[in-house]
């Protein structure tokens, strides 16, 4: 705002106009002493001083000798100590509210205590006048006029109320008007009650002159003599003042003074609403950001008071100020006032829509009982309407406060980008505003430090959640969740989550504006900062875990004493900066992970244990503990496993002796068979989610459902169903080798595990199967047949499990490791690094048939069936010794027939299944999984086509 120079310092005495018909001018008494008052109390000084500057000017000596009695006679009587002129004089008019004005636009108490005064000794000059009238009534009469008449109307018809007057909020009755003299009750004719028009008769030069007196004030939001409040307005009404204040204008005013008037009111109403909103939002809960708001608003209103005291300085000074003066220095910053008073009501729309779709003030939730039952109606709604807020079952969130400041000034700016003003205006309340928000950005990616008490940061921190949670997570809380984005998105969408989304990134998201798009409070990403906000939140992440590790980084005090003049947020300079940032953070920590914790050599033993690649460890192992294997695990004992385990994986023999992690390796029991679990997964799940997740936690089997009518056998779990093993790795490679991957992990290696075991056990049966009894011909034509259609099912049957072993050894784990190793070795970002490992295990489930519901549902039935002629093998050894014992009582045809029939419900399940797995497969590797055609060529030549 510019500011208006100083003037010439000759005193304003506007003249008196001449008349049109005659060069003489000529005045009645009344209109000599409304226009010396009037003079008078514009310029404050006494009415003496008034005629003595008439008396020296040329047509002002004529104008007193115009008049009746001396000019001496008149100046003394307007100088006289003893009459209500002189009191009346020596102070400037009253104002309409009976309180008289300051010298300047900010009183002090020094002058409220000088009009008390004043107040007082004016009521003593009335009683003693009251007095001389009565007992002397010839004094009077030696006068020439009286002194009630030489002064304006409106100053003895209007007298200052009494401090007892006052109501209890502190403010004047609108009008306080009192006769002066209380035993006279017509003065001039004008009955007390009647309204007069303070302006008639009054010339125009000294209305200018006034009205002007009055902007000034009304400019800074202090009524004046001539301007009031309208009379539907209650400044007291924070609702009403937050729209800024409404003005009435003395209808007596000169049209051509009232229309500049009119122009310049609606500054003095968006002064008032930009100062009212500014007091509102100074409040602790409005943020830091809402307080460098209000601090870059509060300069500006700053710079125009400067500029009206220097008006009033040129007003009093200058003989040359007008009305339209005034109107040409205020008129450009009318255009600013307008501006900042619309962001401001932009400010308080938000909350206001938000406080009108509240429940009613009589729905408490408890039917109007709150107050009667001691529950405190207003508290308890004030409760349920945050908690509701919170639920997203009400609009709102809140105050306007944080990234939504941000928000709305930064769409106000390019709203109106094509008005220069509205532009710097904005840019400059942005820089301002910015200083806060800027001062934590810059603290947490340089620092990892997150410092926001009021919720105004796009990151958010769950406190409770700390590494330790790694350990026994299935969800990664730690990685995923305790840094997150206050909007829900995630990396893998960079659009906010619905409410139908992954529940661990959306669950904490507010509810969006009632009538907009934008989230409330901190959820409000500016828009200069949506493409930047997630290298925003890694770039704090990956110092944060280092800092976790033990390496220092900077401290918030050292990136302070950095920092020099405000930043710019919305520049190129400021993206480089968290471009900058962002790659350091990444680079420090890959480097961290991949060179110094040795993460590729962890995978590379993680392979060789899991996906069993050299698989001599645990052949030696099942053979050492196989007769612990075959008990149910709940009675397997973990320590000898554990035991049996180290003396396989530590045998010189082995190739996994000098393996430098096979330390980290132990046994755990799961509580669920491999296919039962995954078949609760893919029940729930569908299969893989969206983002390639399947949700363990589920199926971990912890919680049986009390109505389980399942048989006894089939609750029965074996040893060698449940056997798993896990890794234990240290911070911050627990982020990669996390509880999810694991357990992805484990699966692949239940998996692979019980292949290998039915290829054992069915390796066994045919090296039993090659023993004499088997290999003799008995001599009974059923019987041979009866042993071919053992051995050839036998045969299909371990053809079936080293396909698909082979095939899941060599056509999917092998080639998916070696691009992963690829992968690795390219890898730029900690979260690639992250991705590209889960996506290789998912790869992995999926093309093992593990995560398709169908295709899973037959496997695990044909996987049973082959346990169980497996487990037959020592019934079917017990028939054919019987038989050999006795061959004339087990030729019987019932004894047969039986010893048939239990065969042909193993030929006829596996044969049924066979056939639905191939056809399962077919169709998956024509329409889902193409890797599956490998799978189809093996099976259709060794699978028997019934």
């Amino acid at each position: 705002m510019s500011r208006v120079p100083s003037g010439s310092t000759v005193p304003f005495t506007p003249k008196p106009r001449k008349r049109a018909t005659s060069s003489r001018l000529s005045v009645s008494d009344k209109e000599l002493n409304q226009f010396v008052g009037t003079l008078a109390s514009v310029r404050r000084v006494k009415p003496g001083a008034i005629l003595e500057e008439l008396e020296q000017s040329g047509e002002g000596s004529q104008l007193l000798a115009r008049a009746d009695g001396p000019s001496a006679q008149r100046r003394e009587s307007y100088n006289r100590p003893s009459s209500s002129r002189s009191t009346a004089a020596d102070r400037p008019l009253p104002s309409r509210s009976g309180v008289s004005r300051p010298t300047s636009s900010a009183s002090t108490a020094q002058h409220r205590e000088r009009e008390r005064d004043r107040d007082r000794d004016r009521e003593r000059e009335r009683e003693r006048e009251r007095d001389r009238d009565r007992y002397q009534p010839s004094s009077s009469s030696k006068e020439p006029q009286s002194s009630r008449s030489a002064l304006p109307s409106r100053q003895y018809r209007e007298t200052p109320p009494p401090e007892t007057w006052r109501d209890k909020n502190g403010k004047l009755p609108e009008r306080a008007t009192v006769p002066a003299a209380a035993e006279t009750e017509q003065v001039d004719g004008v009955e007390e009650g009647e309204e007069e028009r303070l302006l008639d008769g009054v010339p125009l030069e000294v209305q200018e002159a006034w009205i002007c007196e009055d902007l000034l004030f009304v400019l800074q939001g202090v009524e004046g003599t001539l301007i009031r409040y309208d009379e539907g307005y209650d400044p007291l009404d924070e609702e009403q003042a937050s729209k800024g204040a409404r003005w009435k204008v003395d209808p007596s005013l000169d049209p051509s003074l009232l229309s500049l008037v009119e122009r310049l009111l609606p500054l003095a109403s968006f002064f008032t609403a930009v100062e009212v909103s500014m007091n509102a939002r100074n409040a602790p809960e409005y943020g830091m950001v809402s307080h460098a708001l209000g601090s870059g608003i509060r300069a500006m209103l700053k710079e125009y008071r400067v500029l009206t005291a220097q008006l009033e300085s040129l007003f009093l000074s200058s003989p040359n100020f007008t009305l339209q003066t005034l109107y040409f220095h205020l008129h450009p910053t009318l255009h600013t006032m307008s501006l900042l008073a619309a962001l401001c009501l932009s400010l308080e729309a938000d909350e206001a829509e938000k406080d009108g779709s509240d429940v009613s003030d009589d729905d408490d939730g408890l039917g109007g009982m709150a107050e009667e039952l001691g529950l405190g109606g207003a508290g308890l709604k004030g409760l349920m309407k945050s908690l509701q807020a919170q639920e997203g079952l009400i609009g709102g969130g809140g105050p306007v406060l944080g990234g939504e400041v941000l928000g709305i000034i930064s769409e106000r700016e390019a709203t109106m980008s094509g008005d220069p003003t509205a532009s710097t205006l904005h840019s400059t309340l942005l820089l301002h505003a910015s200083q806060p928000y800027c001062k934590m950005l810059v603290q947490w990616i340089t620092t990892g430090y997150l410092a926001d008490p009021f919720d105004e940061f796009l990151v958010k921190e769950s406190g409770h959640i700390t590494k330790g949670v790694l350990e026994s997570d299935y969800t990664d809380e730690y990685w995923e969740r305790r840094y997150t984005l206050r909007d829900g998105s995630s990396l893998t969408s960079s659009s906010r989550v619905s409410a139908k989304s992954t529940p661990s990134l959306s669950a904490g998201v507010p509810a969006a504006r009632q009538g907009t798009n934008r989230l409330p409070g901190g959820a409000c990403i500016p828009t200069f900062l949506q493409p930047w906000k997630h290298k925003i939140l890694l770039a704090g992440k990956y110092l944060n875990v280092i800092r976790e590790c033990g390496i220092e980084v900077k401290k918030p005090g050292e990136v302070e004493a950095e920092r020099g003049e405000m930043a710019v947020m919305n520049e190129p300079k400021f993206y480089k900066h968290i471009e900058d940032a962002y790659i350091y953070a990444n680079k420090t920590l890959l480097k961290l992970m991949v060179d110094e914790q040795e993460l590729i050599p962890h995978l590379r033993s993680m392979k060789h244990f899991f996906f069993l690649d050299q698989s001599d460890f645990l052949t030696n192992f099942l053979d050492l503990a196989g007769s612990e294997l075959r008990k149910p695990a709940k009675a397997a004992s973990l320590v000898k496993l554990q035991s049996l385990l180290d003396l396989a994986v530590r045998n010189p023999a082995s190739s996994s002796s000098n393996d430098p992690y096979k330390d980290d390796l132990k046994v755990v029991m799961q509580s669920q068979g491999l296919y039962d679990w995954l078949l609760k997964i893919v029940s729930t799940t569908g299969g893989l989610t969206e983002e390639g997740e399947l949700d363990f936690a589920l199926g971990d089997g912890h919680d049986e459902e009390p109505g389980s009518k399942r048989p006894e056998k089939e609750r029965t779990l074996l040893a060698i169903d449940a056997l798993a093993i896990d890794y234990s790795v240290k911070f911050p490679l627990s982020l990669v080798v996390s509880r999810k991957t694991i357990t992805r992990y484990q699966l692949i290696f239940r998996f692979l595990l019980h292949l290998h075991h039915l290829e054992s056990a069915l390796s066994a049966m045919w090296q039993e199967h090659k023993t004499p009894s088997w290999r003799q011909n008995s001599g009974n034509e059923d019987m041979e047949k009866w042993k071919m259609r053992i051995f050839s099912l036998r045969s299909r049957m371990l053809a079936f499990v080293r396909q698909v072993l082979a095939f899941a050894t060599g056509e999917v784990l092998e080639p998916n490791w070696r691009a992963l190793e690829g992968k690795l070795a390219k890898v730029q970002t900690v979260d690639q690094l992250l991705r590209d490992h889960v996506d290789f295990l998912d790869t992995c489930l999926k093309q093992c048939m593990l995560t398709t519901s169908k295709l899973l549902g037959i496997y695990a039935k044909l996987m049973t069936t082959i346990s169980v002629f497996v487990s037959y093998q020592s019934s079917l050894n017990t028939a054919l010794n019987k038989f050999l014992a006795d061959p004339f009582t087990e030729s019987d045809p019932s004894k047969a027939n039986s010893r048939w029939t239990a065969l042909s419900k193993f030929e006829i399940n596996f044969n049924h299944h066979t056939k639905l797995h191939l056809d399962a497969v077919t169709y998956n590797a024509g329409s889902e999984n193409v890797a599956l055609l490998a799978l189809v060529t093996r099976l259709h030549q060794t699978t028997l086509r019934i």
